[in-house]
Formats: C-alpha cells, sequence, structure tokens
C-alpha cells in the first residue's frame, strides 16, 4: 500500500487520535518519519484503556503498527508501554518476533509518561524543540486505539463508530466499555452500575488534564475516561476555582521557591517555560521583560506545577492556559527558540504515578476497570461535527433520513484539516445543526 491509499482511508473513516485534541491521523503520515512511536503510556492516572486494549488485540496492533512503518518507509517503530503493565508487556512479547522493525521499550511509572514530547526523548532521546512537531525530529506518535481504528479501516472496512471509555473512581463497578459515539454521558456511567456518592461530578479526562462534564454531554473521539467523583474532591475544587482569585493568591502567597519550575516536565527537557518567573511577573504586573508571558505558549498543560509541585497549591498551569488564550486571541505568534540542553537533574525530578495519586486522593480508585469490547446498545446519540482539530466536518444528512451504522454522515471540508464523520447506530436523523446530528434508534 502507498502512503496516499493508506492517507484516504483514514480520512474517509474518520480517524484521528484517539485522545487529546484528536489530530487527524492521515496528516501524521510522513515520508519524513524514520521512527514511528505506539504510545502506551496511559498518560493519567486511573485510565486503564490503552494497556487492555493493547493486551487483548497485541497481534492486530503489532501487524499494523508494523504496516504503517512500512508505509511510510520508518526503519524504526516502538511501542512504548510502562514497565509495570505486565500483562501488556508478555501479550507482545509473544508476537515481537513476527514483526522486524517493531521493538518494545518499557517505560517507568512516571508522569506525564504520556506527554509526546516527554515519551519521545524516553524511548529515542531526542528532544523536539520548543513548539515544534515530532516529525522535525523524523517521529511520528500514534496512541494504541488509533492504531486498532486504523485496523478496523484496512482490515474491515470499518469507520470509526464507537469509543472506548473507562468508568472509574466511586461507581459500584469501574469498567471500560465500548459505546457508540454520541452517547450521553450519563448513559455511559450508568453501565458501571450506581454511583457511590450523591450528586457526583463527571470529570471528564484524567485528573489531571481533564474537565468538568455533564450527563447529557456526547461522546466524541477523543472521550477516553469518566471520573465520577464527589462534590468536595480536592480535583473538582482546582478545576472550579476562578482565576481572579488565583491571581490575588499568587500575588499574597507565592514565595518562589521554584518547585513549579524545578518539576515542569517541559523545563527538564531544556524547553523555556518557567512557571515561577511568569507567577512572579504577572502578580507583580511586572510587564519590563515579556518572555515569562511569551513562554506560556511553551506549556503543555500537564498540571504537574498546580497539582503536585506547589506546597501553596496555587494554579500556575490554569493562569498561564488563560494568559496563552488571551496573547492567541489578540493574533500573538508563539516565539522561536531553541532548546537548551536536558536538565542534569531530570532523573531525579520526576513525578512518580503512585505518589501523584496519593496526593490527589485518588489512591483509592485505582481499582480494575475490565475491558468490555462489545458495543453497547444505545437509543440515540448526538454525533459532534467537530470532534477533532482542523475545520469541522460538514453534514450531509438532512432531518427525517434513515441512516445506518457506518453510513457517512458528514464528509470532511474541502480542501482543509478534517475527516468524515459516520453514523454510530441505525436510526432517523431527528436534528441537524452547525455542530451536531442527532440520531434516534
Amino acid at each position: 500500500m502507498d502512503i496516499n491509499t493508506l492517507k484516504n482511508i483514514l480520512q474517509e473513516n474518520g480517524i484521528v487520535g484517539a485522545g487529546g485534541a484528536g489530530f487527524p491521523t492521515y496528516a501524521k503520515l510522513d515520508e519524513r518519519a524514520n521512527t514511528i512511536l505506539l504510545n502506551c503510556a496511559e498518560c493519567e492516572p486511573l485510565l486503564k484503556l490503552h494497556r487492555q486494549l493493547l493486551e487483548k488485540h497485541a497481534y492486530e496492533i503489532m501487524k499494523t503498527f508494523s504496516m504503517v512503518a512500512d508505509v511510510v518507509g520508518a526503519d524504526e517503530a516502538i511501542i512504548g508501554v510502562k514497565e509495570s503493565y505486565k500483562d501488556t508487556v508478555k501479550a507482545l512479547e509473544t508476537y515481537i518476533d513476527e514483526f522486524p522493525k517493531v521493538r518494545i521499550h518499557q517505560l517507568p511509572e512516571v508522569y506525564p509518561m504520556g506527554d509526546e514530547v516527554v515519551l519521545i526523548y524516553e524511548a529515542t532521546g531526542r528532544v523536539v524543540r520548543p513548539g515544534g512537531l515530532p516529525i522535525e525530529q523524523g517521529v511520528a506518535v500514534f496512541n494504541v486505539e488509533t492504531i486498532y481504528n486504523v485496523y478496523r479501516a484496512v482490515e474491515k472496512q470499518q469507520p470509526v463508530t464507537d469509543k472506548l471509555v473507562s468508568v472509574v473512581a466511586e461507581v459500584e463497578h469501574p469498567v471500560t466499555v465500548r459505546v457508540p459515539i454520541g452517547t450521553a454521558l450519563s448513559e455511559v456511567v450508568a453501565m458501571a452500575g450506581v454511583t457511590t456518592v450523591k450528586d457526583p461530578v463527571y470529570f471528564v479526562g484524567g485528573p489531571m488534564m481533564g474537565f468538568i462534564g455533564s450527563g447529557d454531554m456526547p461522546v466524541t473521539k477523543t472521550t477516553n475516561a469518566v471520573l465520577v467523583l464527589p462534590q468536595d474532591h480536592v480535583i473538582v475544587n482546582k478545576k472550579r476555582s476562578k482565576a481572579s482569585i488565583g491571581m490575588k493568591r499568587a500575588a499574597s502567597i507565592c514565595c518562589q521557591c521554584h518547585m513549579c519550575t524545578d518539576m515542569c516536565p517541559r523545563f527538564n527537557l531544556g524547553h523555556p517555560i518557567q512557571p515561577h518567573m511568569f507567577m512572579r511577573a504577572t502578580s507583580n504586573h511586572d510587564f519590563q521583560d515579556t518572555n515569562p508571558y511569551l513562554n506560556t505558549f511553551f506549556c503543555c498543560s500537564c498540571g504537574v506545577c498546580e497539582m503536585y509541585a506547589c506546597p501553596q497549591s496555587l494554579a500556575p498551569r490554569s493562569l498561564m492556559l488563560e494568559f496563552k488564550g488571551g496573547l492567541r486571541k489578540n493574533g500573538v505568534k508563539p516565539p522561536q527558540v531553541t532548546a537548551k540542553p536536558v536538565h542534569d537533574g531530570r532523573e531525579l525530578r520526576k513525578v512518580p504515578e503512585e505518589r501523584l495519586m496519593a496526593r490527589l486522593g485518588l489512591s483509592r480508585y485505582d481499582k480494575p476497570a475490565p475491558l468490555n469490547d462489545t458495543v453497547a446498545a444505545v437509543k440515540k446519540v448526538t454525533v459532534k461535527l467537530s470532534q477533532h482539530i482542523g475545520a469541522p466536518a460538514q453534514a450531509v444528512v438532512k432531518k427525517g433520513d434513515i441512516v445506518t451504522a457506518g453510513q457517512v454522515i458528514a464528509k470532511p471540508a474541502d480542501k482543509a484539516l478534517s475527516v468524515a464523520i459516520h453514523a454510530s447506530i441505525s436510526g432517523r436523523v431527528t436534528d441537524v445543526n452547525d455542530q451536531t446530528i442527532v440520531i434516534v434508534a
């Protein structure tokens, strides 16, 4: 298969990164890639799905990963998997000899190992420049579920119509379920049995980089987990805190201890992101040096600074994120800088995931969430037209149309970074607008 043929298959079958920002996968296929990486670091605490999927479908995923390496002409295909995922590693080792280009790189149990800049350095020793793309270092990174979706598209002509989601924390039976895209979060949570707290909060994504959602919010191609938490949980309180209050607290109690910077994963890889300098400048309204503000562009929002490092429980990540958004809104571009050498103390500044979970009050939720790989039956889905970075797909159905699961209901935007979207269940289209398509079985 040539690269353009595979790109067309991926775009037509709606394959995007199954997590994070959902970058369209066809755009990652690049003949400059001499190395491709499979990300099974399961970046956030409590997330279970990638290790389980890779264990269950090790052969199919390795075969497809090797095929992608051949298509782009990569010399090496590296599977980055945490050494603590012993059953997954064992499954990979069963088939590794069949794929000469593929090797397994076992990773330490630290956060944020799933950040692709961190993963690339751990697995290859290459440093992605601040603000740069992995392909500049000859690397392309894919997560496990994405490659499994590539397998289904290539081998079974099956588009992306469902998503694996881990439901954990305050639920009777933590579980990882496969649900049609567009399923309401309340229905997904119900698949884990009764909730064990009154008036629970649905925290969508991981505890470090996720957000507070609602029961009627639909599952998208990037939804990885729902953490069911009590209203007064520390993570919920931090997410609800206001930037204006955070700024006042920073002005009054930030002691410039430097811990936020010392623990920053990107800073330790030589990137010019120094949260303590930003906190000093912004809390004092000091604009003589603009670098602390401009360098917020290089923050990956992993949350180590505010969720783990700061002894005063301040919010550098949240304040930098808001400031960075303001810069972008006003047309400011990231500065062009080069990385400094990797910090000598980087190995000693890694954040152990076990300690991180304890610090965040999550240790008691670290339980198995068994994988149920059968697609759940639901009666209604609300499918978003924008589920990925780039231009939203364009609806090709109208209210009243009868559709079948797997049918194209939105085509890629013309001459833009975009992918097709498909009906996740069979039924009648009951609403079409510029943001969603609703289908009732």
